[in-house]
């Protein structure tokens, strides 16, 4: 996957920061379920998805009542695309009640190297005007599209998930395997 691709699609996730969604089942500032990677730190939440659902995002904009499902991906071939998603709950607000969180995004080859790297990216850099223990889209995303020459195996992707005001950093890991 070429970087460009990588900074592409987070460009297109910009103007979703603020939507957010409750995640019934789920105690608020809890990561999201069903989730590929999850975690909770000091009561801040981050998941990251990896699913081939082409309508993610309409099923993101789905009415609140109306719980988002995204179908999990664990594979790609030729050809094919994945949609790279994370999700953050309870960011710590500042005094004007700005949340001030940044990633990191990596993506590994079989073989090691490197697809993509980018540090400190804004993904949820924004006034809150809603409760932060709702579940929100973080703007850092990738669309992933297998081509021809990409090598075969176990690609790995690592989100590091930064709320910078609360000084607590989430590490979420997942894979999928090109085929």
């Amino acid at each position: 996957m070429k970087l460009a691709r990588t900074l592409a699609f987070a460009a297109l996730l910009s103007p979703l920061s603020v939507l957010a969604q409750s995640a019934p089942g789920n105690a608020p500032g809890t990561a999201l379920p069903g989730a590929s990677a999850s975690q909770t730190s000091d009561g801040f939440s981050a998941s990251l998805v990896i699913t081939a659902d082409p309508d993610w995002q309409q099923k993101w904009e789905s009415p609140p009542e109306v719980a988002p499902r995204f179908d999990l991906a664990t594979e790609v071939k030729e050809g094919g695309s994945l949609y790279i998603l994370s999700f953050l709950s309870n960011p710590k607000l500042d005094a004007q009640g700005m949340t001030q969180v940044r990633c990191d995004l990596r993506i590994s080859k079989p073989d090691g190297s490197l697809s993509g790297d980018e540090r400190d990216l804004p993904c949820f850099v924004t006034p809150l005007e809603t409760d932060p223990k709702l579940v929100y889209l973080s703007t850092v995303g990738v669309k992933f599209t297998a081509e021809a020459g990409d090598p075969k195996g176990t690609w790995t992707v690592t989100i590091n998930v930064r709320d910078t005001l609360r000084n607590v950093t989430i590490p979420l890991q997942s894979s999928f395997e090109m085929r």
